[in-house]
């Protein structure tokens, strides 16, 4: 696993058949991120869509509620923000992060960023190659500015279509990640064959968000890949 602040450059995009080349962007960051000693003046903003919101968990505290309760610890002052928003594309993420975030990292002196995106890029129609620009530039900007960048993958569905194209969104997604040094959390491939987590879509009103259990097992699997390492704490 990549020590924060570990970083490579990218290669351009190379888009898939059919689609238009949309060039990634060389990533060249010119802050490097650090972690202070003593304790540490946190403030840590979740950006994404419903599933970061939280939507459908009748506990109100979603994956984001339970990985913040699991991140308490001695050396950590942490302020945490859900700037999840239902529906919200990359697209949209990469318009609004910046101006949401900035404001609620004010005075903090360890910024960090957590990103989970992309299902309402397949409803949208959007292209492969530009979904995954937008993760990159987001990536890049908060990179550059000296800002920590954990990336949350895509979920499952009930949906063997939506799932193909699920899958192809989430490798793409990790690609772009590992290129930059950037931990990924898989959720597509360990929910796909989980009773529990199918069972809880099934069982959901809207058949699309998962409830209590769900949001549970994305959580495990949040903190079970990468976070404390991310974070920096034993």
């Amino acid at each position: 696993m990549s020590e924060p602040g570990a970083r490579v450059a990218a290669a351009s995009e190379e888009p898939a058949p059919g689609e238009p080349s949309i060039p990634e962007p060389y990533f060249s960051p010119t802050a490097e991120f650090t972690v202070a000693g003593g304790v540490r003046d946190v403030g840590m903003v979740f950006v994404g869509a419903s599933t970061t919101a939280g939507y459908g968990d009748p506990k109100g505290l979603g994956w984001v509620g339970r990985v913040v309760a699991r991140t308490q610890h001695p050396d950590l002052d942490l302020t945490a923000y859900n700037l999840g928003i239902r529906g919200s594309t990359s697209g949209d993420v990469v318009a609004r992060w910046a101006g949401e975030a900035h404001p609620r990292w004010k005075g903090r002196s360890e910024r960090r960023l957590v990103l989970s995106f992309g299902t309402a890029d397949i409803r949208s129609g959007m292209t492969m190659a530009r979904s995954r620009l937008n993760l990159a530039n987001v990536i890049d900007e908060a990179t550059n500015a000296g800002i920590g960048v954990f990336v949350v993958g895509l979920t499952p569905s009930l949906d063997a279509e939506l799932n193909r194209r699920i899958e192809a969104l989430a490798e793409a997604q990790a690609d772009v990640c590992a290129r930059r040094g950037i931990t990924y959390v898989d959720c597509f491939r360990p929910l796909a064959s989980h009773d529990q987590w199918m069972a809880d879509l099934a069982a959901s009103p809207d058949r699309a968000h998962p409830g209590q259990a769900g949001y549970g097992l994305i959580a495990w699997l949040v903190l079970h890949n990468g976070w404390n390492d991310w974070i920096g704490i034993t």
